[in-house]
Parts: C-alpha cells; structure tokens; sequence
C-alpha cells in the first residue's frame, strides 16, 4: 500500500513509519520539521520537507498516488495555541483541511486523523471519558482539533472519503521531545538526567490517561483495514503527576527532587479514557503498563545521554 504519513519525523508519526515499512508498504514522510528530528525518518521511506500548508503538497499527492495517509503533522502545543491561536488554526485547521482536501481529489481511500482526547472533551462530569461524551474544548487546539474531525465527516458524506480518528489520551515512550507541556514524562527524565529538580505544577493531583507509544501504533496498523469511525485510544488508567514522581522514584532506584510551582490557569484536572469501542471495533487495547513503559522510555533517554 502507497501511504503517506504527515509528521513522519516526529515522535509518534516517525514509528508509525517504522510499522508501516516494516509491514511492506511504501511510506512517504512530509513534515516540516518544526518539531520532527532527521535522526528520527526511516532510511527506507521517501522524505520531502515540507509544511502541510504550502501549495506545493499539492505535487506531492499528485506524484504519490497514495491509497491511505497518516495525518500526524500539526501544532502540538497546547499554551502556544492559547498565546497565538491563529498560528494554530493555520497548521491544525488550514493545514489539515488542506490534506484533507487534496486527498479527496487524489483519489485516497481512507484517512487517519490523530485527534486528542486530552483536549476535546473539556472537563466532563463521567469518567472515563466514552466517544459519546460532549465535546467542549478549553483550548484553540481542542477547538482545531475538534474542527477538523467535523472536516473529515463533511468529507465522507460529500466524497466518501473514508476516515479513521483517533483520540489520543497522553501518549508517551522513545522519541519524544520535551519542547511540549504534553510530554511531562519526557521533561521529567530530561530534568533528572541532567541532575535537575523536576516542577511540579500545582499540588500534582492532576489526573492523566498515559498510553505508550507502541500501543499507539498498534492502533495505527489495525487503522489501515478497520472500520471508518472515531475512537478513544488510552488505558482507562488515572496516574496523577505525583504518581508519576513516584514511579520514576522507582525506575531510577532513589527519589527524585522535585518542588511545586502555581498552578497552570485554565488546566485540565482530569482526564482519563474508555477504549471499550476501540477493543470492540478494532480489536486493539493497551499492553504495555505505566510503570514498564516509563522504565523503557528512561532508559531510551539514558542511552541516549551515555
């Protein structure tokens, strides 16, 4: 299968590229690389440097002839959509309808959105959260991110463009940048490798769905032959962030240093997801608990700093 994997040089898009490739299908990458890494791109899968908005992604679908895409690229910062929520509409809702848009008129037969069922859903009152719950977003990237699923649906009504969203709840694991207040796994290890306090914000009771990557990849490859449908795609399982200190405590064989710092205004508190519909419908859940996949992610990061 010819696929086209946006993002492909970011965290969670570069291993879907590795599945991909490792399955047999031919990958093309466009990414920007505004938060991608080239250490990061499979040497077997085509690479074009490219922003999803730029006129030019037109040539790419042309050329390509891809049968799905992985639509990962986007503006992942949740603060920076709120400092400067037109530069996010850009990349998440302009950027995206533009691949979305040129697939239908390629001829692609099925797209698979990332959405976020960290930013969506808002502060609901049932937890965890189902796909049926409502979606009120706190944020532009949660507004964008909610758009663009109601672009997708548009799309197959009008065009029958096919489509699978996922709703990620915190995905972490190898590869992931610290540049977002979404990876606070990722700063933590970073913090603690370079001898550093880890800041803690607010009391830490902040309650978080945390999935590892490979799990979330698995969703991916089951995504290419699955029904068109939305999903949640986390554990069900509530860590707070002082659970994740205490964990990490653990993983490194003595406490880690940490202090506490005011609060982020306007933060989620909680946020945990039911995958029921995904385990139904496509046959996926988690395999991979917290505490091994923090372990497997700081010693990637330790490696690393070796």
């Amino acid at each position: 299968m010819k696929i086209l994997v946006t993002g492909g040089a970011g965290f969670i898009g570069s291993h879907i590229v590795d599945a991909y490739v490792g399955l047999g299908h031919e990958v093309t990458i466009v990414d920007d690389l505004s938060t991608g890494d080239t250490g990061n791109l499979n040497p077997k899968a085509k690479f074009i440097k490219l922003d999803i908005r730029d006129p030019g992604l037109a040539d790419v679908f042309r050329d390509g002839r891809f049968e799905a895409v992985n639509h990962h690229a986007a503006q992942i910062n949740v603060r920076k959509s709120l400092e400067d929520p037109v530069f996010d509409g850009q990349v998440n809702v302009i950027g995206s309808l533009n691949v979305i848009s040129l697939s239908a008129r390629h001829g692609v037969k099925r797209i698979i959105f990332a959405s976020s069922g960290g930013a969506i859903y808002g502060e609901p009152e049932i937890f965890p959260i189902r796909e049926d719950s409502p979606m009120y977003p706190l944020s532009p990237y949660g507004v964008a991110k909610m758009t663009t699923e109601y672009y997708l649906r548009v799309f197959k009504s009008l065009y029958n463009l096919d489509h699978v969203i996922f709703r990620y709840s915190n995905v972490y694991g190898p590869r992931q940048i610290s540049k977002s207040e979404a990876g606070v796994i990722s700063i933590f290890i970073s913090q603690i490798l370079k001898s550093e306090p880890c800041f803690v914000n607010g009391n830490g009771d902040q309650v978080r769905d945390y999935v590892f990557v490979a799990d979330v990849v698995k969703a991916n490859v089951r995504a290419l032959t699955g029904p068109s449908d939305f999903f949640n795609i986390g554990t069900g399982v509530a860590t707070s962030v002082n659970g994740l200190i205490e964990i990490l405590s653990a993983v490194i064989g003595r406490a880690v240093d940490h202090s506490y710092r005011t609060a982020i205004p306007g933060e989620v508190l909680k946020n945990v997801l039911e995958h029921a519909k995904a385990r139904e419908k496509l046959g996926w859940q988690p395999q991979v608990n917290i505490k091994d996949g923090i372990k497997q992610t700081f010693d990637y990061f330790a490696r690393l700093n070796a």
